[in-house]
C-alpha cells in the first residue's frame, strides 16, 4: 500500500481493501493511524533484518574487498527489484515520516546483524583500527543506502565501480602525517 500510493494512501480502509478484509478489520487491530504506521515500520524492520540474516547465511563470509563489493552489489540489486523495491520505497517513506514521529525513528535505527559484522570484519582484517571500523561500517552502509535511494528515485542500478569506490574509501588507512593510503 505504502510503496504503491505513498503515505497519504496508507489508510485503514485501503489496507482492508488491499488485504481483502472486511471493512473495519484493520482499525479493530490498529485503532489509530499512528498505531498502524508503527506496526508497519516494525514489520518492515523485521523483514529487512530477516533478509540480511538470510543473505549472510547463503553467501560466503567476505574475505576481501572484492567479496564485500559482490555482497553489496547483491544487496543493492535485491533492494531495487521486486518485493525488495516495494519494501525500500515503503521504508524511505517511513523514514521521512519519522521526522514528524520520533517514535518511528527509534524503530528504524539500524540494528546489528551478521551483515554489519561481516563488513566490520573485512575492514579490520585490512588494517582499519577497530574503533574506526565501527564508524566506517556505518558510513559505508549509509552511503550504499543513499545509492539505493538515488536509484529508486532516478532509475538505474548501483554499479560495482561505485561500490568498489565506497569500499576503497572505507579501507583507506591514515598515516602518521594524516595522509590516506
Amino acid at each position: 500500500m505504502l510503496a504503491a500510493h505513498g503515505m497519504r494512501g496508507l489508510t485503514h480502509r485501503a489496507v482492508d481493501r488491499a488485504a481483502g478484509l472486511p471493512s473495519g478489520t484493520t482499525s479493530a487491530y490498529y485503532r489509530t493511524r499512528r498505531a498502524l504506521l508503527t506496526a508497519l515500520v516494525r514489520r518492515l524492520v523485521a523483514l529487512d533484518q530477516a533478509e540480511l540474516e538470510e543473505a549472510a547465511r547463503r553467501a560466503p563470509v567476505p574475505r576481501d574487498a572484492e567479496d564485500l563489493v559482490a555482497g553489496l552489489a547483491a544487496l543493492t540489486a535485491q533492494r531495487l527489484t521486486g518485493e525488495g523495491r516495494q519494501r525500500s520505497l515503503a521504508r524511505y517513506a517511513c523514514a521521512i515520516e519519522s521526522v514528524h514521529h520520533p517514535e518511528l525513528r527509534e524503530i528504524l535505527t539500524p540494528r546489528e546483524n551478521t551483515a554489519r559484522e561481516a563488513v566490520r570484519a573485512v575492514l579490520t582484517a585490512h588494517g582499519v583500527p577497530e574503533t574506526a571500523a565501527d564508524a566506517r561500517t556505518v558510513t559505508l552502509l549509509t552511503c550504499v543506502d543513499g545509492l539505493v535511494f538515488d536509484r529508486l528515485v532516478h532509475g538505474g542500478q548501483v554499479s560495482q565501480a561505485e561500490l568498489r569506490g565506497l569500499v576503497a574509501g572505507a579501507l583507506r588507512t591514515e598515516t602518521a602525517d594524516g595522509a590516506g593510503r
